[in-house]
């Protein structure tokens, strides 16, 4: 057992794609990859607070396997199919995901679902020392791929891809909303002071959504792998992923680039206008330029995007707090759930 996953029978179900290339039975999710199966090493990818994430080897293959958190998970939440049809889907667009190997929806193999797909080496970039090294025109090039990378995403016809029934556009702005404060008193243990002011404020003002897309529903720049130069090599993290308003996934722009006090430095602080990088108002008018679409309410769309990531840290806190999830930092979380709160407020106050 590494970290609760059990090898033995990991390697096990791998088995067949560790070996020679065979015929793929019709209709199956499964990709058979060639080369020697040997004993499989996992080590756990730390940074990462939701889903886990291993690097699988067999001394042939580099793989990275997703499963859900251990214990408590919200509904709805760590679903493995939809991580997995979502990127399999777009390997022919050009939004860059890894290669998916397999999906194994059966939870007797290591007590839970979970998905293997192709290693990429890259860099991922969730602190400012992490971009300490790049120069301006380095950052700049590399917000400006960032923010083009989620136009691409937004442009690829669902229908085209196989995505068509992914998921409701109709009503979703009011759904987020209700989902959201729905999965809080799922996983709260304790006051979170504001938060009810907000949710209530969010549902009284929903905005009209101007197009259907595959959104991310969390998209930021440590959810990327970066190449060396600065080109954007995989999307990662598609646990949210669902059809809906693209200016939800604009929307957290602000909320990971800009320092909220208490906040920056525990969930990510790798790209904001404070270290160097452009001015968040530059990109979201380049992505307007992009997308056609009209950005003046923008700020309802990064208060809802404060809600979910403080609904998000609430949930996580709820398993560090009985023990039901591993990997460092967790102690942390709970601190910075009431600071996203009133951040989201702030911003809706600016949508007036």
């Amino acid at each position: 057992m590494v970290d609760s996953l059990d090898l033995d029978a990991l390697a096990n179900y791998l088995a067949p794609f560790s070996r020679t290339p065979h015929a793929a039975t019709p209709g199956s999710s499964a990709v058979p990859r060639s080369g020697p199966g040997r004993g499989l090493r996992a080590d756990l990818i730390h940074g990462g607070k939701s889903n886990l994430t291993y690097r699988l080897t067999d001394g042939y293959h580099d793989w990275v396997l997703r499963r859900p958190p251990l214990g408590h998970i919200l509904a709805t939440a760590h679903d493995m199919a939809r991580e997995y049809r979502v990127m399999s889907a777009l390997a022919p667009t050009p939004v860059p995901v890894p290669a998916m190997v397999t999906l194994c929806e059966d939870p007797s193999v290591i007590g839970a679902p979970f998905y293997v797909m192709e290693y990429v080496e890259g860099s991922i970039l969730r602190r400012a020392k992490d971009t300490d090294k790049l120069t301006e025109s380095q950052r700049t090039a590399l917000a400006y791929e960032l923010i083009d990378t989620l136009a691409d995403l937004h442009e690829v016809d669902p229908a085209n891809v196989g995505l068509g029934d992914f998921g409701h556009p109709d009503g979703f702005l009011q759904r987020q909303v209700r989902r959201w404060s729905q999965q809080l008193e799922r996983s709260r243990s304790r006051d979170t002071p504001g938060s009810e002011d907000l949710a209530k404020e969010l549902a009284t003002r929903v905005p009209s959504s101007q197009r259907a897309s595959v959104v991310h529903g969390d998209y930021r720049l440590d959810n990327v792998l970066v190449g060396p130069d600065q080109q954007i090599l995989a999307v990662l993290d598609w646990e949210m992923a669902t059809l809906g308003d693209p200016l939800c996934d604009l929307g957290l722009l602000p909320v990971y680039a800009a320092p909220v006090p208490g906040v920056a430095g525990i969930i990510s602080d790798g790209m904001g206008p404070h270290n160097g990088f452009p001015s968040i108002e530059s990109l979201i008018g380049r992505y307007a330029d992009r997308s056609g679409l009209d950005v003046s309410q923008l700020s309802w769309y990064t208060a809802l995007g404060y809600y979910k990531l403080a609904v998000i840290c609430e949930g996580i806190y709820y398993r560090y707090a009985t023990g039901q999830t591993v990997g460092p930092g967790f102690d942390q979380i709970g601190n910075i759930v009431e600071p996203l709160i009133s951040a989201g407020r702030d911003a809706l106050a600016q949508s007036h």
